[in-house]
């Protein structure tokens, strides 16, 4: 077995770990920090909408043109009085974009582009936006997101409980937030593709997180019926039991990611592919992040501010308090797994713990596999 999956086996099974519950407020404060930094920069420099959302024209022109991308720029700036956008295609030609141009302007502003770049009128490729398609995408675009969240919190509620769907839908806004921020302090545009990436990273964001929610659900039931772990070492366990397979399926996802956002995209200038690529890559990673160390944390929490979680603390803490004072040694939360010996029998004990795991580190070595003596 690998290092990474023998690493996976023994996070699995408790037997090492780290506690990312007991030092939630470290993450919680490095993401308000990520947080307040993405709002500051989409404050003062704002998005850079494309221009299928503010109207306008573009124009292409044949392949293989000698006129480089800073002199096609200067030159449809001139001919437009405008800002444009000037990208270089694979096959050599020029996609030039120029917002809040109609009809007529376009017209001769392609007569000039044929002019300075040397080619024939007809070969230079004209298509007009209109600003109202692109207000269409973006009011479609915000219902998406709008229903999405809401059936998302509506089925996280049922299949889990009110608090994960909460600590979920923290995390997706975090990750969104992140993502746009990060687009306006870089200055890519953003087009339909960033749109389709946005929606795309919070399906992989979610999922996730449920994988985490799904093991801490099964662990923590009938929890009340022991006093050896708390709510909170329990959802440290769900992190640290799925955490080589969040690591795993993240780096899978972001090395196409980021072959398309800095090979194609810089590398070899194929501008419309950072269009989907930065939002997929940016939001892929903080989906990641806000699993592990937003959205479980906030649920321990949550949890344990109920009246039944903070009995079963207390009791857990006086039990441990108890066996120090009695030189015996406490369990430590990352060392053994949950097990009952308050009277509770094997089943409720293994439900705490993970699947298929011993109840008691004594099996199979002469001891019984029932309670601990």
């Amino acid at each position: 077995m690998s290092k990474l999956g023998t690493l996976g086996a023994r996070l699995h099974h408790g037997e090492v770990g780290y506690d990312f519950v007991k030092n939630r407020k470290i993450w919680y404060g490095i993401s308000i920090l990520i947080t307040i930094t993405a709002i500051v920069g989409l404050a003062v420099r704002g998005l850079h909408m494309g221009i299928e959302f503010q109207g306008g024209a573009v124009f292409t022109t044949p392949k293989n043109m000698s006129a480089s991308v800073a002199q096609a720029e200067t030159w449809a700036e001139e001919a437009s009085g405008h800002d444009a956008i000037v990208q270089k295609l694979g096959d050599g030609s020029l996609r030039i974009q120029i917002a809040g141009t109609d009809t007529q302007q376009s017209d001769q502003i392609k007569e000039d582009l044929s002019q300075k770049l040397d080619v024939p009128a007809e070969k230079v490729n004209a298509d007009l936006v209109g600003p109202s398609w692109g207000d269409q995408i973006a009011n479609k675009a915000w219902q998406g997101l709008g229903i999405f969240m809401v059936l998302v919190v509506i089925y996280l509620a049922i299949a889990f409980e009110w608090r994960m769907a909460l600590a979920a839908f923290v995390a997706l806004i975090h990750d969104i937030t992140i993502t746009v921020g990060i687009y306006a302090l870089v200055g890519f545009e953003v087009t339909p593709g960033t749109v389709i990436g946005l929606l795309t990273i919070l399906g992989y964001s979610l999922y996730d997180t449920v994988v985490v929610f799904d093991s801490l659900k099964e662990q923590t039931k009938d929890i009340t019926k022991q006093t050896r772990w708390t709510y909170a070492e329990i959802a440290n366990r769900s992190i640290n039991s799925t955490l080589v397979r969040s690591i795993n399926t993240t780096v899978v996802a972001l090395l196409p990611v980021g072959g398309l956002l800095f090979i194609g995209g810089g590398v070899l200038g194929a501008g419309m592919l950072n269009d989907i690529s930065l939002s997929l890559f940016v939001g892929l990673a903080a989906g990641a992040y806000s699993s592990i160390f937003i959205a479980t944390p906030l649920v321990a929490d949550l949890k344990e501010a109920e009246p039944q979680m903070k009995s079963l603390k207390k009791r857990v803490l006086a039990k441990r308090a108890q066996a120090s004072a009695k030189g015996e040694q406490a369990p430590a939360a990352a060392d053994e797994a949950p097990y009952a010996d308050d009277g509770t029998d094997d089943a409720a004990a293994a439900v705490v713990g993970p699947r298929n795991q011993p109840t008691s580190r004594g099996r199979g070595r002469g001891r019984p596999s029932g309670r601990r003596r």
